[in-house]
């Protein structure tokens, strides 16, 4: 499983979560502020999957379709641990959203 976290999203869940391979938007080398579109052509170049709060990554689905995937955290504001604790509930799920042709984006609410 290879996720690239939106800037929004805490660097910390990858000690919560050490056995996924996630990418902190903040460690992609870039000469300017990172964009949604960029960190979106970003994760397509290096099939990633991008893990977000943001709405603007769907609606960049709904313009350009996928790759890349989106697992869309529809959940509020909540604690870096609570988002582990989804992620890790929903594993199974995502995994099989993840291995899904037919599917582009994964919404989980909490």
């Amino acid at each position: 499983m290879r996720l690239i976290a939106d800037e929004n999203i805490s660097w910390r869940l990858i000690k919560l979560i050490p056995h996924w391979s996630i990418l902190p938007s903040n460690e992609i080398k870039c000469e300017r502020r990172l964009t949604d579109f960029m960190i979106w052509e970003y994760a397509k170049a290096n099939n990633y999957t991008v893990l977000t709060f943001d709405e603007d990554f769907s609606e960049l689905q709904n313009l350009l379709s996928y790759p890349p995937k989106i697992i869309w955290l529809r959940t509020g504001n909540v604690s870096t641990s609570e988002i582990a604790s989804l992620l890790l509930k929903y594993e199974k799920r995502i995994e099989a959203f993840l291995t899904d042709d037919e599917s582009g984006i994964y919404e989980i609410h909490g």
